[in-house]
């Protein structure tokens, strides 16, 4: 066997590996999603069953989790969560962008301090904060409130403005400079000129801002105390698998679990292009 034919059999056989090996994670992967839909729709009652495969199936799950709302109100929860996500969506990525243009293109004495301050702040873990941040919120009487579980989510986003401004590095500065020349100020320069250019990094951080309060628990769970009807629907859907309830509602449970997945899911295959451009590309690939 020549030595090319021999390399050519090695490569072969290393893609099929991989594919294998990528194939078996995928599995891995998906199992408990598949089964988490599954017993979304499983007709029999209890949370702990015998078997993987319901053997009956229904939507009453799904209608139940709409209409019988007198215990837990879901609609209510993810109306909470939804609003919550977008206000501190649009507050953060506002932040997050303003923030990463002027580290990127301004110069001024305080500007390397404060970038290093944010940076050691960022690598401590938010829960070291939350005790300080109720009793902040208390203060003010902003404790079981949405408006406050907002404001906390806004406020420390600036301190991930890493991604943003690698990617207004990427922009050349002779268009700002050209701008200038022409009589365009620096705020004129950030919307008119740099923001139209940064699609890819725009999408990027609404996901992530977006995600961060839909997704959390912890934060949620402090604030609201016990006040069902400020519930997000992380806090509200781990009430319904409390061990007083968890036989009774553990399918709408599931359900649940699946219909707040359903606007994450299409949000991010709809800007999975721009989401992925900006973590890997520049202001040259927007």
């Amino acid at each position: 066997m020549s030595i090319n034919a021999y390399h050519r059999i090695r490569r072969k056989t290393g893609n099929v590996l991989c594919h294998v090996f990528l194939a078996v994670l995928s599995i891995i992967w998906l199992l408990p999603i598949a089964w988490l839909v599954m017993h979304s729709f499983r007709e029999e009652s209890g949370a702990f069953v015998s078997y993987v495969i319901p053997r009956g199936f229904t939507l009453q799950n799904y209608i139940n989790l709409f209409t019988n709302t007198s215990t837990f109100n879901f609609p209510l929860w993810f109306w909470n969560t939804l609003r919550v996500a977008i206000a501190s969506c649009l507050l953060s990525t506002s932040s997050i962008l303003m923030v990463s243009y002027v580290f990127s293109r301004l110069r001024f004495p305080a500007r390397r301090g404060l970038m290093n301050i944010l940076m050691i702040l960022g690598l401590f873990p938010g829960v070291m904060a939350m005790v300080a941040v109720f009793h902040v919120l208390n203060l003010i009487g902003l404790t079981q409130s949405l408006t406050g579980l907002t404001i906390v989510y806004a406020s420390g986003a600036a301190m991930g403005y890493f991604i943003a401004k690698g990617f207004f590095d990427t922009i050349p500065r002779s268009i700002d400079e050209a701008a200038i020349v022409d009589g365009a100020s620096k705020n004129t320069i950030f919307w008119k000129i740099t923001l139209p250019m940064s699609r890819p990094i725009i999408t990027y951080t609404m996901i992530i801002t977006f995600l961060a309060p839909w997704a959390d628990f912890m934060l949620a769970s402090i604030l609201m105390r016990g006040m069902q009807e400020r519930f997000t629907v992380a806090v509200g859907l781990r009430q319904m698998i409390e061990r007083e309830t968890v036989s009774a509602y553990f399918t709408q449970f599931c359900a649940g679990a699946v219909i707040v997945s359903i606007p994450l899911m299409i949000l991010f295959l709809y800007t999975q292009k721009f989401y992925v451009e900006g973590i890997t590309g520049g202001a040259n690939k927007g």
